[in-house]
């Protein structure tokens, strides 16, 4: 199942854990305004399922409009789950979207790249468009009911796209293309109360 997380071009999923004392040591040497990654190994307990908070997903899709006449435009729609009530209301849904908005923003060019080039569909859709991909827009769906969950989303700058939920019982909720710049993640990230974002290197052993 992990392989086919990694391999599915239309599908980002980060694993949400608990912080191990490898990551520690790996982000006070690396530079978290560069972003790069500093190689490290984990320990088997390190990602355990018991050390597993829940997960993060990014889903693409290119909409074309409902008529199918519009310019085709890519748009990333977010999933977060965090599991177990015990891990709920402890900032770990709010440092793990914001971190990985931040992920997002600084690897766009190769995820939507991998898109266009492995998923039929989106190739064939983006076929006319020129220019490097981008984001139109990132998006979630949430419940009318979930109060947190739409003032986490609400507070990393997403705004409803109607004050009306649709048919479903749901707000669709998007952070439009000019809230994407690096230096207005970096502000989400410090209102988040996030400090010393670093790309780990994952070199699992045994």
């Amino acid at each position: 199942m992990q392989q086919s997380w990694r391999q599915d071009p239309d599908k980002l999923t980060f694993i949400v854990c608990l912080p191990s004392s490898s990551s520690s040591s790996a982000s006070s040497s690396s530079s978290s305004q560069t972003g790069t990654s500093t190689p490290t190994t984990i320990k088997d307990t390190d990602d355990a399922p018991d050390r597993m908070v829940g997960d993060i997903n990014l889903f693409l899709r290119v909409d074309d409009g409902e008529e199918g006449d519009a310019e085709p435009q890519i748009i990333g729609e977010i999933e977060l789950m965090i599991a177990e009530k015990n891990n709920q209301r402890r900032g770990f849904g709010k440092a793990a979207l914001n971190t990985f908005l931040r992920y997002i923003v600084d690897h766009e060019a190769e995820i939507l790249n991998e898109f266009v080039s492995r998923d039929e569909t989106a190739a064939t859709a983006m076929k006319g468009v020129t220019g490097a991909p981008r984001f139109a827009c990132l998006s979630v769906k949430i419940g009318q009911a979930n109060e947190r969950s739409l003032a986490l989303f609400e507070g990393a700058m997403f705004k409803k796209v109607s004050e009306e939920p649709n048919y479903f019982g749901e707000f669709e909720l998007r952070r439009e293309r000019e809230a994407l710049g690096r230096d207005m993640i970096d502000v989400s990230l410090e209102r988040a109360g996030v400090s010393g974002y670093v790309e780990v290197g994952y070199e699992r052993v045994e």
